[in-house]
């Protein structure tokens, strides 16, 4: 007889489009129960919309990391933004919680990174780097163990996803006729200035050769019908070049659904130490 699936206490912090999507999307066979961490001025609105009992996971509404913390959850994913990962990553896991950040650019950040690198040392806690809204990953891993590879990335959107980004200041996004380059330097400086946008460029970057070894280039196309990425790797025993197209969120077309999908995939990849 099959043992018994183990079951999973999940910890997200925010509670926007990506994380309401996300628990929309988990199975409540294997996550059952979840605690979400908002600002203590989201608390009331955060409680409001809470599924209702019995259409999917249980879901509990924390405003503070210690409430988070007392929860016990297996592991954590943040889909707060940078000033998140920034603020909760390294304690989540010095205390020995997995943590998985969505807002990857945030590394960028060498200090930091370097931080959340020895959190996750003293704690003995995994720091997951998902592949977000890009693919090929495992591939570019592997060529990096011979030396950094050359990297370049191109991610195209249609004008309305760059709203609110430094791109609102260079071209006008509400007129624009033709497919426009606004932005071309490094993964680091593509990451840092455009953090709602470009954590794909993060995630490319922390699996290949680094954010300075990565040429990027972003692109508003006002005939895209998608959020479309490519990137080009050259390596002494390998060359290749993968272009996804993926579906938006409809609550924010900033990000794609297969970001969702890709923080779906590690959370069930966890496998708890203990059932509930």
């Amino acid at each position: 007889m099959a043992a018994k699936e183990k079951t999973m206490h999940l910890g997200l912090i925010g509670y926007g489009s990506i994380a309401h999507s996300l628990i929309g999307m988990l199975p409540a066979d294997r996550v059952p129960r979840v605690t979400v961490l908002v600002r203590p001025a989201s608390l009331d609105k955060a409680k409001h919309d809470a599924p209702p009992t019995g259409s999917g996971p249980a879901v509990q509404v924390v405003s503070t990391l210690e409430g988070l913390l007392a929860a016990r959850t297996g592991v954590v994913v943040e889909c707060a933004g940078h000033a998140a990962v920034a603020r909760f990553g390294a304690d989540i896991l010095r205390r020995g919680i997995p943590f998985i950040p969505a807002s990857l650019g945030a590394l960028a950040d060498a200090d930091l990174h370097e931080n959340m690198l020895q959190a996750a040392r003293t704690g003995g806690a995994r720091l997951t780097i998902p592949a977000g809204a890009i693919g090929g990953l495992d591939l570019l891993q592997a060529l990096a163990l011979n030396g950094p590879p050359r990297v370049t990335y191109r991610g195209i959107k249609p004008p309305a996803a760059w709203k609110g980004s430094p791109a609102d200041a260079i071209v006008d996004l509400d007129a624009l006729a033709t497919r426009t380059v606004f932005f071309s330097g490094t993964g680091r400086e593509a990451a840092s200035a455009y953090p709602k946008n470009a954590n794909v460029v993060a995630a490319i970057a922390l699996s290949g050769g680094g954010f300075d070894h990565m040429k990027v280039e972003l692109v508003a196309d006002p005939e895209a019908r998608a959020n479309s990425h490519s990137y080009e790797v050259i390596s002494p025993i390998c060359t290749y070049t993968i272009e996804i197209a993926n579906s938006p969120n409809p609550a924010n077309p900033r990000t794609s659904m297969t970001t969702v999908a890709s923080l779906l995939l590690e959370i069930l990849r966890h496998d708890p130490q203990e059932p509930l």
